[in-house]
């Protein structure tokens, strides 16, 4: 195998990335910057990077034939100028704390967490009016590695759990049903998750009309991208109550300006794009890269590549 088959350029820090060349031998990871000129001797057929380096039209002329993005939404990267090259992400690798983040906030809604704890003695002891989450259903718009783990997880709640998914294929999981189209998913839902990528069909793909097909007290949860909800109707349906919780790690813009609406909503909880965090997580982005690695130094083909023209 030629010597540039090896050669990994990445303007990815060592402290980040050095296991890749610990876990599989003889590759080389040649450091780059990630804003300038590069050095004109930086050779490769490997890229791996994000999509905040702003020199990667450059990067790729250096002879790189396959691309990796460190991280898993990938809307704002440069398609223009991957050409014939191979693309993938890290696509599913926060997939357990996402899932982990979302059946915590549908516990939280369910049980009225973090409103029912008390500070001083209530009216009546041993009173309340909690909800569960066993039989109830779960709507899942997209069912990729966050969907499948979310799904997995809920179904050992006993939770019923439907979905939505972009091509007409069979269902990952035999007990999750697919959904006919997004009105019958929306109508059932009594929780609602949104795990599909940010693209140019799904942009606002929960608008007015959505929002009006919903099953009245939703709770509606998002960890994909905040664009895919049109948060003008969001607000309407919020303060009518159609939506009785919206749980949002994610929104539009990022960051949010101080004083928007979405800080202090009273039927709003809102992070700060967090939910993809837990111990080792940046170590579960660079796993499907390993993989893969492997996989092109063999000759085989890359599992999940990233389909260019679809935008994921």
């Amino acid at each position: 195998m030629k010597r540039s088959s090896r050669r990994i350029l990445t303007p990815l820090a060592r402290s980040m990335v050095g296991r890749v060349a610990e876990e599989v031998p003889g590759v080389e990871l040649v450091e780059i910057p990630g804003s300038g000129p590069i050095p004109p001797e930086a050779q490769g057929e490997i890229l791996l990077t994000t999509v905040l380096a702003r020199n990667f039209e450059e990067a790729v002329k250096r002879g790189v034939r396959w691309v990796h993005t460190y991280g898993t939404g990938i809307e704002r990267f440069p398609f223009d100028v991957i050409g014939d090259r191979l693309l993938t992400c890290s696509r599913g690798a926060s997939a357990i704390p996402i899932s982990e983040w979302v059946l915590a906030t549908m516990l939280a809604a369910a049980k009225r967490l973090p409103e029912s704890w008390i500070h001083e003695a209530p009216e009546g002891w041993s009173r309340a009016e909690l909800d569960g989450l066993y039989g109830r259903t779960l709507g899942l718009i997209g069912i990729g590695g966050i969907g499948l783990a979310t799904a997995r997880r809920a179904l050992a709640f006993g939770m019923r759990v439907r979905a939505l998914r972009r091509k007409p294929v069979p269902s990952p999981l035999p007990e999750v049903e697919l959904a006919s189209d997004l009105h019958d998913l929306l109508g059932s839902s009594d929780h609602l998750v949104v795990a599909a990528p940010a693209t140019g069909e799904t942009r606002h793909l929960l608008d007015a009309e959505a929002f009006a097909h919903m099953k009245p007290g939703v709770h509606l949860v998002n960890i994909a991208r905040g664009q895919i909800i049109d948060q003008d109707a969001l607000r309407e349906a919020l303060d009518s109550g159609h939506v009785s919780l919206a749980s949002l790690d994610v929104c539009d813009p990022e960051p949010l300006p101080a004083g928007h609406w979405l800080y202090t909503h009273p039927r709003v909880r809102l992070s700060p794009h967090i939910s993809w965090s837990m111990p080792g997580s940046s170590e579960y982005l660079l796993d499907p890269f390993i993989a893969n690695l492997r996989r092109y130094l063999a000759g085989e083909p890359l599992i999940d590549p990233v389909d260019v023209e679809a935008g994921y």
